[in-house]
């Protein structure tokens, strides 16, 4: 019976004479992850502040109630402590929504700016790993070369 040949020296051989250098892959790893956890803080921190705004709007909103649980002398004083009820909460409104589009914003910023440093980081990144490895395949094809001239 044919017995079928057995390359794994041949492929151990081929792999160990190809200039490949890991600590690439290893640096671009280590990279995304120091941006993951950068934008994670950033994320925590917008959470953290909403969460502190939401808590305040909600306090607000309670301490408004108790004017209108207050019992009135007459009927037209329920309608005014309605309408200064509402009008609080509009106004009161309008300032949490304003707190809550400056996070959003600083979100924003804080993301494009951790995004333009990233990009910044992994094109020179790039660019170094490409000028090692054209160093590495001319120092290997000179090597091939020497080795067959003799």
């Amino acid at each position: 019976m044919a017995k079928t040949p057995d390359f794994t020296k041949t492929m151990q051989d081929m792999m160990a004479n190809l200039p490949v250098d890991t600590s690439s892959f290893q640096d671009a790893f280590k990279s995304q992850g120091v941006l993951g956890e950068k934008l994670a803080r950033v994320a925590l921190s917008a959470a953290e502040r909403s969460t502190e705004i939401s808590a305040q709007w909600a306090k607000d909103s309670i301490s408004r109630m108790g004017e209108l649980a207050v019992v009135k002398a007459e009927p037209s004083d329920y309608t005014k402590a309605v309408s200064d009820y509402a009008s609080a909460s509009a106004e009161v409104a309008a300032e949490h929504m304003a707190a809550f589009a400056e996070v959003a914003k600083k979100v924003q910023m804080d993301t494009v700016d951790l995004m333009l440093t990233a990009g910044k980081d992994m094109a020179s990144d790039a660019q170094k790993a490409a000028e090692k490895a054209a160093r590495d395949s001319q120092a290997a094809v000179k090597k091939a070369a020497t080795a067959s001239a003799k």
